[in-house]
């Protein structure tokens, strides 16, 4: 059976649905999306922190001159994961620019938003990962602002692509100055003598995970170069797809066990398939979606 999809106001089976080849997004990438979770819960699906999600895209949307509607794209998400009968399940919103020309313009374009829900799995894995300092650098702030725009992936996906070919999991990005950027889709973290320090750099996409870890762990903000990350007691990296992850290994830097990295996991699977009734208000709710679990 094919996969629902939500496309401009209508659910329609994925094979069914298409964009013209001079559509400009294709061409250029102008385009901005998210990654959202919807998750099985006791209670049936529930999506994490959608409405954050959802905020963070229109940012992405004003800065290619586009209107979102918040509130259009929450109700396409609920209605496509009911049409997949979803539950545990990866969410993409896409807005992009579509016919109208090929040039630089992108005010005469026409403008459209598909909704998708996909069968997942964490796509960094399960087990602490590798890491290796990237000889790329992150897409600066004043050239690319750090936001899910389509385009600015490329940067990650020639690092992570880099990385993989030396037979690493991930890419780490520095700066010139040596100074933790971070992965080519996940947010770093430290620990060092119990204290848990997230990366701060303005190159850093804001992550939602990143947020959600911060609030879990009590943990503070701030600068790291890499000399302070490789002499940490753990390393670890957290983003929507890769949620809460260890770190073995920095360039042959090894990092022993993990345990307060394996406690914050732990606490955040706990608190995204409703077992945290404190953070209820970061669930939305899927209704009808209780059986047939993908």
């Amino acid at each position: 059976m094919s996969l629902m999809l939500w496309f401009d106001g209508r659910l329609g089976p994925q094979d069914q649905l298409a964009a013209p080849l001079t559509t400009h997004a294709l061409h250029y990438g102008t385009a901005v999306f998210e990654g959202i979770r919807s998750y099985a819960t006791p209670d049936g699906a529930a999506v994490f922190r959608l409405d954050d999600h959802l905020e963070r895209m229109r940012r992405g949307a004003e800065a290619l001159g586009m209107e979102f509607d918040v509130a259009r794209a929450a109700a396409a998400t609920i209605a496509v994961l009911r049409a997949n009968h979803h539950r545990d399940a990866y969410v993409r919103p896409l807005l992009w620019c579509g016919t109208g020309g090929l040039g630089l313009d992108v005010a005469p374009l026409t403008r459209h938003l598909m909704v998708a829900s996909l069968p997942w799995k964490p796509h960094l894995g399960e087990r602490p990962i590798r890491l290796t300092v990237s000889p790329m650098r992150r897409n600066p702030a004043r050239a690319m602002p750090p936001l899910k725009l389509a385009g600015g992936y490329v940067n990650a996906i020639l690092a992570k692509r880099e990385a993989t070919a030396r037979g690493y999991d991930d890419a780490l990005f520095v700066d010139e100055a040596g100074a933790v950027v971070e992965c080519s889709g996940v947010n770093v973290f430290l620990v060092k003598d119990g204290a848990v320090v997230s990366v701060e750099h303005a190159d850093a996409l804001p992550g939602i995970t990143r947020d959600t870890v911060l609030a879990l762990s009590g943990g503070s903000t701030r600068a790291v170069g890499l000399d302070e990350l490789l002499d940490a007691d753990e390393v670890f990296v957290a983003g929507t797809s890769a949620e809460v992850l260890p770190v073995a290994e920095i360039d042959g830097r090894r990092f022993g066990p993990s345990p307060v990295a394996d406690a914050l996991r732990a606490e955040y699977l706990r608190v995204v398939r409703g077992g945290a009734p404190q953070h209820e208000a970061w669930l939305t709710r899927v209704p009808g979606a209780h059986a047939h679990a993908a």
